[in-house]
């Protein structure tokens, strides 16, 4: 790719708006929030004890329910991940990471934007996917116009 006086402009605007998201009160939260579960031991345990359940879980699961102990793991994993779901700084990351997700998302929907209304954005939020979902390329009826 040859370099325009554009593309480098457009580099530079990039880094500026990454700079600007790292900045911003929703970046920010992220940032202190997953910090704070890196340096709680509370979390790092609860995270651990998941991981490590989850691991014996994957392991029952190539049997299914033929498994002996596929009652007992599945009930230990479900309490697990509650334990790990209400801890305070993981349950607080979480949030912090579905904030920033969501600030993400309406980003590259404007950026998309602007250039096609029928660019599709993966955002993983239903409420702001839009475009041709499912239309000519993949078999379904083509809902695209333009």
């Amino acid at each position: 790719m040859i370099y325009s006086d554009k593309t480098i402009d457009l580099i530079n605007a990039a880094e500026e708006l990454t700079s600007a998201l790292s900045q911003s009160e929703t970046g920010q939260a992220y940032i202190r929030a997953k910090r704070a579960r890196a340096h709680s031991a509370q979390a790092q345990d609860v995270i651990r004890d998941f991981n490590r359940i989850k691991e014996e879980y994957e392991l029952v699961q190539r049997f299914g329910r033929y498994h002996p102990d596929y009652q007992t793991i599945t009930k230990k994993v479900h309490e697990v991940k509650r334990a790990l779901d209400l801890q305070e700084e993981v349950a607080t990351f979480k949030k912090a990471e579905k904030q920033l997700e969501t600030l993400l998302g309406q980003i590259s929907l404007k950026l998309a934007g602007e250039v096609s209304p029928q660019i599709k954005v993966p955002t993983g939020n239903p409420f702001f996917d839009q475009g041709c979902a499912g239309g000519c390329s993949t078999g379904g009826s083509c809902s695209c116009s333009g």
